[in-house]
């Protein structure tokens, strides 16, 4: 079995990556509880499963945080986006070839899995978004998650996850999510 996960299982602090065997688990808001429970069952009845925490994600379908970036360049010249909360962009294509990998293999266990490219903030994100589109009006604010202060949820400052096991089992990392953000923008050019 495969099961997807996230990120959102461990507390969020500090600036280490997560492992994938870590066990700090103290989700911050519902979606990371109701992940956490998920892993927890997977481990309990499944015995040969691929577990993959990943973060960040966009793809061509659902909402997403490049989707929102370009529709707010549709509105305003101005955004204000989070500088303070770490991670990396997972690209769902990129992750689609890599599960298939894993699929194909018999080396189980838990996996993180996000794009190549070092670890960024929204902000960073938000920025490179707008560059690759050539959206050079766009004037992008860096500020906490406190000064931004809508959020709905708890959202982890460190998202950082560690993806060295990938590769200690052989399977191919992710791109580099610039190359990860030009192609899904060409792809889904409006």
């Amino acid at each position: 079995m495969t099961y997807i996960s996230t990120d959102y299982v461990f507390h969020g602090n500090g600036e280490k990556a997560w492992q994938p065997d870590d066990e700090g688990f103290a989700p911050l808001n519902y979606y990371g509880w109701t992940k956490l429970e998920g892993e927890l069952a997977l481990k309990r009845h499944v015995e040969k499963y691929f577990l993959v925490r990943i973060a960040w994600a966009f793809g061509a379908n659902g909402n997403n945080f490049v989707k929102i970036m370009l529709n707010l360049a549709k509105k305003f010249d101005t955004v204000r986006v989070v500088n303070d909360q770490i991670g990396t962009p997972t690209y769902t294509p990129d992750l689609a070839r890599l599960l298939a990998d894993m699929n194909e293999s018999e080396k189980f266990g838990i996996y993180h899995a996000t794009n190549e490219g070092g670890y960024i903030s929204w902000y960073d994100f938000a920025c490179e978004i707008f560059k690759q589109a050539n959206l050079n009006h766009m004037n992008v604010l860096p500020v906490t998650t406190e000064e931004y202060g809508l959020s709905k949820a708890k959202r982890p400052f460190n998202s950082r996850l560690d993806k060295s096991k990938l590769t200690l089992n052989g399977f191919k990392l992710l791109p580099d999510w610039r190359d990860a953000l030009r192609r899904y923008l060409a792809a889904n050019a409006n």
